[in-house]
């Protein structure tokens, strides 16, 4: 049979893509490699913040004292820690394997491949069988960047994050190359469980993309409850298990190399005409690409390499397929990002350093270099303007941040540090993509006590 849309990849683009599609009443087939659910289920996000959850409980047992709660003899167990993270997401891909049987979408494990392309056909092969459809969704997501650093190769000491995922028992110390989000969030799950850390980061500053005043917060707690972090630092090679940079060697059981991902193109080769720019496919605003019946959604795309970013692609890119009105469009300057460090960090919309190099011209993600410089203003509090971040975070200041732009009161970006702003960062996504302003955000109610209510209450200032 031919099936309207062929998806390779089956992760978070690709089984949302395959959802909606079945829904719509159309055949789908979805090929996966390995596991579905992709590098977000099985070796990202959900395994990341299994192990994060486990290090978070026992971080707060050993320091309960400070709520007026006796807690001794805490220990852990980090085999049971890592089994019960495997719980979760065998848990996790067995429902999305469930919902799509319940579509009725033809699932195949295998690593497929396309053999040939017209404008009106797509042949797929995969084992020994071959595929047809009429649509093509690429999401074969991305992998592991290794830099080409000397002595990183076939080295039994270095990790990625795959490795240190999988790995049964704690190192005795670690040191992770890469001070991104992955890196931080490993550093945080390490520190926390007792693991010595030194984390190296090429870049000026660690977590590079975000707003500095935010990571200033992170970086000084983390250096003062003992992580080393080293900045505008960069390795030049790598001997065993010693780590040579330009700042001077240092040495752990364990190097963890996490220094970002690239998109993977694997199975894509006959497309030898589609559109690649800094190693990702181009894409229009509903997820095109130049070949007539061929999308691309996910981290492929080279664009943010986000689970929620890759679901919201394949709903837009499934959309215009169906030929569904209004054509929906993502509005990227409203996606929000979580650093699941302790504290967590969250985010949406512009920095400081966004506005001011667009003044420079040289920042132009979503518009052009020409625009004018648009004057800003800047609102926070600390966290503890809210009762129950007081209540629930002894001994943390925490901060809300709230860019607004000068002369149309519109909020442009929300940047906040403290524990669970993860949770309500959605309410700031909301304002900057409905271009809230100051006015109308503050008609927003908040349940009281929250800490959400910090929003607010910068808002009020403004």
């Amino acid at each position: 049979m031919k099936y309207f849309l062929a998806i390779i990849g089956g992760g978070p683009a690709g089984y949302t893509a395959a959802e909606i599609a079945s829904k719509a009443g159309k055949d789908v087939i979805i090929f996966e490699q390995n596991a579905l659910g992709g590098t977000c289920l099985n070796v990202g996000c959900i395994p990341t913040k299994t192990l994060l959850y486990s290090a978070k409980q026992y971080y707060n047992a050993t320091h309960a004292d400070k709520y007026g709660v006796k807690a001794e003899g805490v220990a852990f167990d980090y085999t049971k820690i890592v089994q019960r993270k495997t719980k979760v997401v065998r848990k996790l891909v067995a429902g999305i394997k469930q919902k799509l049987n319940n579509e009725h979408c033809t699932v195949i494990m295998g690593a497929a491949s396309v053999v040939s392309r017209t404008d009106d056909n797509v042949v797929i092969a995969c084992g020994e069988e071959q595929y047809e459809a009429e649509n093509l969704l690429i999401c074969t997501g991305s992998t592991n960047f290794v830099p080409p650093i000397p002595g990183l190769q076939d080295n039994p000491t270095i990790w990625d994050s795959t490795m240190a995922l999988d790995s049964k028992e704690l190192p005795q110390s670690m040191i992770i190359v890469g001070g991104g989000v992955i890196g931080m969030e490993f550093a945080t799950l390490y520190h926390e469980l007792g693991v010595p850390v030194t984390v190296i980061e090429a870049m000026p500053t660690i977590l590079p993309n975000l707003d500095q005043e935010i990571v200033n917060i992170l970086l000084e707690k983390y250096r003062k409850a003992g992580i080393q972090i080293l900045t505008d630092t960069k390795v030049t090679e790598v001997q065993g298990n010693r780590v040579v940079t330009t700042n001077g060697e240092y040495e752990a059981e364990h190097i963890l190399v996490s220094v970002g991902r690239r998109a993977n193109m694997q199975g894509l080769e006959a497309l030898t005409d589609i559109e690649i720019h800094r190693g990702g496919i181009v894409v229009d605003e509903f997820m095109r690409t130049n070949l007539k019946n061929v999308y691309a959604a996910g981290d492929v795309t080279g664009k943010i390499m986000l689970a929620h970013v890759a679901s919201r692609q394949a709903e837009v890119a499934v959309g215009r397929m169906l030929k569904q009105l209004p054509l929906q469009r993502i509005a990227y300057n409203a996606i929000p990002s979580v650093v699941y460090t302790n504290p967590e960090i969250a985010c949406v919309g512009l920095t400081e350093k966004d506005l001011n190099e667009i003044h420079e011209g040289d920042f132009a993600p979503s518009m052009s270099t020409d625009e004018p410089f648009v004057p800003y203003e800047v609102h926070q509090l600390p966290m503890t303007y809210s009762g129950r971040f007081v209540a629930e975070n002894e001994g943390e200041m925490g901060l809300c941040k709230v860019i607004v732009d000068k002369r149309s009161k519109t909020v442009m970006g929300v940047h906040m540090i403290g524990n669970p702003c993860s949770e309500f960062v959605t309410a700031a996504s909301f304002a900057v993509r409905m271009g809230y302003t100051v006015g109308e955000f503050k008609q927003v109610v908040f349940p009281h006590p929250t800490v959400a209510e910090v929003m607010r209450e910068v808002i009020m200032e403004a």
